[in-house]
């Protein structure tokens, strides 16, 4: 049973947050497109003008070693922008499979200021309402129309770094988390390494993953997972009245040696307590008795998604 905890905020947010935990790798030249198509889990070689993407970096096991919100920049240059803590394995690792294609990776994180908008600022800054995952160019920057929070709009903001920001109502780090938390999709960090396939973090629902592209690393798990009903774990919404944690185990009462699944992205709530998004066992999730850290941690709620999943669709 999903026991509702009413977490809005009481006054909508409206402004922009620095995102200094995130970082970027960026990836140039003829073969640009050529090589991610080839890499991650979306498509490349057909992406539009107005489009961005979702996308995962897969081991051959089709476990998420990086996850992505990737935009094209300039013609074949790409901006893969991702949790900083995966940032340099992950350039090292793309990079051994360059091998003769004409595409240079490098960290490019010094050379642009990423920025979070939510509320009014999105349309006030990009002119826009468009669906997720639409780029926008506004001015010298470029914007990511992502997945909304409670209703509320919300937006990457990439910007050179010798560019000014917009001059907007300053939001912190942590209130952008939270409504990272609250739209259901987040990027992966180095405590979920390797855990899950995408769409234990429900990318696949999202437009993550791609299933009429060809082959990329751990391609064949991945489309085993959707095909074959072989999938036994999802991401939830989850609240607590205690502080949680990327990298937390979840446990469930019926068994209290082994964990059930781990906490992705957390963040305060405004109301108090923490909100987070859970990727755990289906079964455990829909029977509750769910806690944190330990079978005797802090209880967690589950909460609705704020979207369908791909079956329900």
């Amino acid at each position: 049973m999903i026991i509702q905890h009413m977490n809005a905020p009481l006054v909508p947010l409206n402004g922009i947050a620095p995102l200094t935990r995130l970082g970027v790798i960026r990836v140039q030249g003829e073969d640009a497109a050529k090589f991610l198509h080839g890499q991650l889990t979306q498509d490349f070689a057909l992406l539009g003008p107005d489009e961005s993407r979702l996308a995962a970096f897969c081991s051959a096991k089709g476990r998420m070693q990086a996850s992505f919100i990737a935009l094209r920049w300039e013609a074949n240059d790409f901006l893969l922008v991702c949790e900083k803590d995966l940032l340099p394995q992950s350039l090292k690792r793309l990079s051994m499979f360059v091998l003769r294609a004409k595409a240079k990776l490098t960290d490019a994180t010094g050379q642009f200021q990423l920025h979070g908008l939510v509320g009014d600022a999105v349309a006030q800054t990009l002119k826009s309402t468009a669906a997720p995952w639409t780029r926008v160019a506004a001015a010298s920057s470029v914007g990511v129309m992502l997945y909304p929070a409670d209703g509320q709009s919300r937006a990457l903001l990439v910007t050179p770094a010798d560019a000014a920001a917009p001059a907007l109502p300053a939001l912190t780090e942590a209130q952008w988390q939270w409504t990272e938390v609250r739209s259901g999709v987040v990027l992966i960090s180095q405590p979920s390494f390797e855990a899950l396939v995408p769409q234990m973090l429900n990318y696949e629902s999202v437009g993550g993953v791609n299933f009429k592209k060809g082959c990329y690393p751990g391609q064949e798990v991945v489309a085993r997972s959707q095909f074959r009903g072989t999938l036994k774990r999802r991401a939830y919404l989850v609240h607590a009245d205690a502080e949680l944690a990327a990298g937390q185990e979840v446990f469930q009462q019926a068994d209290r040696e082994q964990p059930t699944g781990i906490i992705v992205q957390a963040a305060p709530a405004p109301g108090g307590g923490y909100d987070a998004v859970a990727s755990m066992q289906i079964a455990a999730a829909e029977a509750g008795g769910l806690t944190a850290g330990g079978p005797d941690g802090p209880a967690l709620q589950r909460e609705p998604l704020p979207y369908a999943l791909l079956e329900d669709i």
